[in-house]
């Protein structure tokens, strides 16, 4: 039994290293199954910053329209959505939005 593991010594060492290496390929934590994961995790991050850099676009733009030059429309749109404030002989409609969508 020794005997044949000298001979065959130079062909497990090639085995082994072939093993080890492509289950390292695969699924080591630079393996292609852990690629694959990190490239979803990218994707997906550049989509919330793609989100939140809109949101954020939105909000300077409000808050230019109430520092830089006060704009009186967009005021009186705060104050109706807020205080639900309207005008005399005018009448304010709530519409709730329920879950049914047809």
């Amino acid at each position: 039994m020794l005997d044949k593991l000298k001979k065959n010594y130079f062909i497990l060492i090639i085995t082994f290293l072939f093993t080890y290496f492509f289950f390292n390929l695969l699924d080591g934590e630079r393996g292609l199954i852990s690629y694959m994961e990190k490239k979803e995790i990218y994707e997906q991050l550049k989509n919330d910053q793609n989100v939140f850099t809109n949101k954020i676009a939105d909000l300077e733009h409000k808050n230019s329209l109430l520092t830089e030059n006060i704009d009186i429309d967009f005021i009186e749109i705060l104050i109706r959505e807020k205080f639900l404030f309207g005008k005399q002989g005018e009448t304010t409609y709530i519409i709730k939005h329920n879950g049914n969508k047809k």
